[in-house]
């Protein structure tokens, strides 16, 4: 299968979005609200609940499910008070000593003047810096799209994951093929050069896993499932080690990224 066609895939309508992965896999979820700042933000979710009794922090970008949510949800394109309701959350786990768990879909973070004007930019490089230092730990999943600034904000991970027919880049397609062709009639082409697909993240180090999907699309029921029991036990082993420990960890998987000698 072609990155583009997996790019089809995880544009797919019907494609589980983050609320579907918490309905099926986090229990006693409750969803909070507001970054403290300016308001709320409902393209992304966030709460807490228990992964098979282990109580958690869950953080989603939601692209809604129909024209309308979508609509509600700005298509999981997030504004700064969602990556600030998002590290909010964070910081509460970190002070209780919750795993934090993040479901990542958006083609990438809002671009609009209010966004700007609201600080977006801080906004996401605020949340990489915290992120990384973060005293508990964290894990995210690439459930669809993962897209740009607007994705790497709730990804700075101890692991991050990728379901089989997920992408994850810098750029989307369009856009590259905007800036290199001048237009997006070249996207497929694109899709194809950017290394985009989770075996070639996986292959680039940096993703850890790769969550296969049913070759249908149509039952996620298998992939839930693969994912309940995989969190958990992860999440069980980053929980028993040190903080120092895990915080070295994490900064020496995202120093190792792109180096060659890695």
């Amino acid at each position: 299968m072609t990155a583009y066609e997996r790019l089809t895939l995880a544009r797919a309508k019907g494609r589980p979005t983050a609320s579907a992965f918490i309905q099926n896999i986090i229990e006693d979820f409750c969803e909070l609200h507001g970054d403290r700042f300016y308001g709320d933000d409902h393209a992304i979710i966030g709460g807490v609940g228990r992964l098979a009794g282990m109580p958690v922090t869950v953080i989603g970008l939601e692209k809604g499910r129909d024209t309308k949510e979508r609509i509600a949800r700005n298509f999981g394109s997030a504004h700064p008070e969602g990556y600030r309701k998002a590290l909010r959350l964070m910081h509460q786990a970190e002070k209780f000593s919750r795993p934090v768990i993040c479901f990542v879909d958006t083609s990438g973070a809002y671009s609009g003047i209010g966004a700007e004007e609201r600080g977006q930019g801080s906004a996401i490089a605020h949340n990489l810096v915290e992120m990384m230092s973060l005293k508990t730990p964290i894990l995210s999943i690439l459930i669809g799209e993962g897209g740009s600034g607007g994705a790497l904000a709730l990804a700075v991970a101890d692991e991050v994951w990728m379901l089989e027919n997920a992408v994850y880049s810098v750029i989307s397609p369009e856009g590259a093929s905007s800036i290199i062709w001048k237009d997006a009639e070249h996207a497929e082409e694109a899709a194809n050069s950017l290394r985009i697909t989770a075996e070639d993240l996986q292959a680039l180090g940096v993703i850890e896993r790769i969550i296969p999907e049913p070759a249908d699309g149509a039952d996620f029921s298998p992939v839930f499932s693969t994912l309940r029991y995989a969190l958990f036990d992860t999440l069980r082993e980053k929980k028993a080690m040190p903080s120092d420990v895990l915080l070295q960890a994490r900064y020496e998987k995202f120093r190792k990224i792109g180096r060659l000698d890695a």
